[in-house]
């Protein structure tokens, strides 16, 4: 199992908690993103840095992910074409997209779209709290628990 950052949007919080459980684990990991980033020191990150555009990280990572791999996204379409490939996706806040709720979330994410595309203004996402990384610990931990030879 390999593990995929898309960093785009990683909350700085989650860094350590990813940096510590890649070096415990000596899990083969990929951060992937448009603009440097730097999630940890570990020796298993390696940082791939693609052009600017829209879903050019996003096609880096579905072009690498391979089954039973796990990829770190907040990113919902990038989220569906990983299950597509039999992988793994998991939210920032610790909730794991899965065939089971990822067209529903699509579809949300969808309805929201048009709506902003009217003009409506929405609200985003409430503010990430230490709750939500302490979740996505707990769920990441779980997981490698489960998927890791390490």
């Amino acid at each position: 199992m390999k593990l995929y950052i898309d960093g785009d949007s990683l909350p700085n919080i989650l860094k350590p908690i990813l940096d510590r459980a890649i070096d415990r684990l000596k899990i083969t990991t990929y951060a992937i993103a448009n603009k440097p980033i730097k999630v940890g020191r570990s020796k298993y990150i390696e940082y791939i840095l693609v052009g600017a555009g829209a879903d050019i990280a996003d096609d880096r990572i579905v072009e690498m992910v391979e089954e039973g791999d796990l990829v770190i996204t907040a990113d919902i379409p990038l989220a569906d074409r990983i299950i597509t490939k039999n992988a793994h996706a998991l939210d920032h806040r610790g909730n794991f997209f899965t065939e089971d709720n990822i067209k529903h979330y699509l579809s949300i994410r969808n309805v929201m779209q048009e709506f902003r595309d009217i003009g409506v203004q929405t609200q985003g996402p409430p503010p990430f709290k230490q709750k939500d990384a302490h979740e996505f610990a707990n769920q990441l931990n779980n997981f490698l628990v489960k998927n890791c030879k390490g």
